[in-house]
């Protein structure tokens, strides 16, 4: 039993009366705890109420990403274990943190079921106002959550939509001027039948053709001045050669390769009869080839951007899984390409050596949105946005989003993860993305994010666990 002066002494009982000090003596007791000796576990039934008389402990939260240790502390009268049990049934059944002590410490313990009585008959009132206040920040913070995460998801809409319309736009042209040079290359080819062309120089004509297509990839890049030279020098062998129109299909000619000593092949293959008919053939054809390419290049990276919006969202995968950051960063990147403005420098440092990690991956890549956003934002339209990642100690992932604004001052540093706290103007921010980013990294993850800042180089640092853990039914308790 722990004797009503010894009570008396703790913040936590010291408005009591008499009556109800000696009510909690007689239903309490009093245990001594060794240096590091567990006082209650996470995720055991939840039976006790227990404040320290003296001594210190700590209290320790296991996450799926590993486990967030808060500052031991030494101060009498500090709580823990069923501090939740007046609400009864809709209290947590199991403890939702673990309780250990530092020092030797003695703690006072009171059954789950007494702390409820001594509450509902005690205070009522109080109660009830504790209730209301809980499931209004529950609510509130639902409201929260979903409201960043749609903020997070709009600021990478108009990007997306950009560079989305731009491949989507070069495809339906390409496709456009693809039906006429199909319908013109036919034409041609029943221009060249009707004139008595042999099939065997039809074929060698096809085979010339298709080795042009083939050799376009591997032709060197040429300078504006080098490409303007090759189409006057293959413009004036087709004239010498009768072919009309020559000035109007040397450019594709050339941009497939094609050169005066082709062109003698071709006059070989055909027959200065059907010479001008199979180069403007070869022309069309080396036309419709590169538009197909066009095609090939602009559906891919359509493929290749949807891709970045599945990684980014993580609508294809279990919400906590062994993820590559690069993978993520490189999602999240791919969806600001459209508004990074053309005043900022992107510039990646990956390391190599970081290996994948256990984590959210959606709700990350909701960390990096809204960090890279700010860092655009503080840049103003100019200098450099850099993201790079470490590996630190073998334990532990490093992810720097930093930008070149004019940093941000040391007064407001404490302050810049605190909800709704923001320097923007009314309208602009809602003070929200860096406390979420926070419960995200530190919460969920069981990291830490952190901010270094000097005019000229802000670093957002974000580091997370890399060792394993228990999955998230496992080890998440009940809060």
């Amino acid at each position: 039993m722990t004797g009503t002066d010894v009570l008396r002494k703790l913040f936590l009982f010291e408005k009591l009366d008499e009556e109800r000090l000696e009510w909690l003596a007689a239903n309490g007791t009093e245990r001594e705890f060794a240096a590091g000796e567990p006082i209650v576990r996470q995720g055991e039934p939840a039976e006790c109420f227990v404040v320290l008389i003296d001594g210190e402990v700590v209290m320790i939260t296991e996450t799926p990403a590993g486990a967030v240790t808060m500052t031991p502390t030494s101060q009498p009268g500090v709580y823990a274990g069923a501090v939740s049990a007046y609400l009864g049934d809709r209290a947590p059944q199991n403890y939702t943190h673990s309780l250990r002590a530092t020092k030797p410490s003695r703690i006072f313990v009171l059954p789950a079921e007494k702390f409820r009585r001594m509450m509902n008959e005690w205070f009522p009132m109080a109660v009830h106002l504790l209730d209301g206040v809980r499931l209004g920040g529950m609510a509130q913070r639902e409201l929260i959550d979903r409201r960043q995460r749609l903020t997070a998801l709009g600021t990478i809409t108009a990007g997306l939509t950009h560079e989305l319309n731009n491949p989507a736009a070069a495809a339906v042209r390409a496709v456009g001027d693809l039906r006429e040079k199909v319908r013109m290359s036919r034409r041609r080819l029943a221009e060249l039948a009707e004139s008595g062309i042999e099939p065997e120089r039809l074929r060698a004509l096809v085979d010339l053709q298709e080795a042009c297509a083939e050799k376009a990839g591997e032709a060197p890049k040429r300078s504006p001045l080098e490409t303007s030279d090759a189409e006057d020098e293959l413009s004036d062998a087709l004239e010498e050669a009768g072919v009309e129109e020559a000035w109007d299909i040397a450019p594709p000619l050339v941009s497939a390769g094609f050169t005066p000593g082709l062109l003698e092949k071709v006059r070989d293959a055909v027959g200065d009869r059907h010479l001008n008919a199979a180069v403007h053939w070869l022309a069309e054809a080396t036309e419709i080839s590169q538009m197909l390419n066009e095609i090939t290049d602009a559906t891919e990276r359509i493929s290749s951007l949807i891709a970045s919006a599945k990684q980014y969202s993580q609508m294809d995968r279990a919400p906590y899984q062994t993820v590559d950051v690069r993978e993520l960063l490189d999602s999240t990147l791919t969806m600001f390409r459209g508004k990074i403005p053309p005043g900022i420098t992107l510039a990646t440092d990956y390391d190599p050596a970081l290996p994948p990690i256990p984590a959210y991956a959606g709700e990350l890549n909701q960390v990096w949105t809204n960090l890279i956003h700010n860092a655009l934002d503080a840049m103003g339209g100019t200098g450099t946005l850099t993201v790079r990642t470490r590996l630190e100690h073998d334990t532990v992932a490093l992810i720097e989003i930093c930008d070149t604004g004019p940093g941000v001052p040391e007064e407001l540093r404490e302050r810049i993860f605190e909800p709704f706290f923001t320097t923007k103007a009314v309208g602009e921010g809602t003070g929200l993305g860096l406390d979420i980013s926070f419960r995200i990294v530190s919460g969920r993850h069981g990291g830490d994010l952190r901010v270094e800042s000097q005019p000229g180089d802000t670093r957002f640092q974000v580091r997370l666990p890399l060792a394993e853990t228990p999955g998230p039914a496992a080890a998440s308790g009940t809060s």
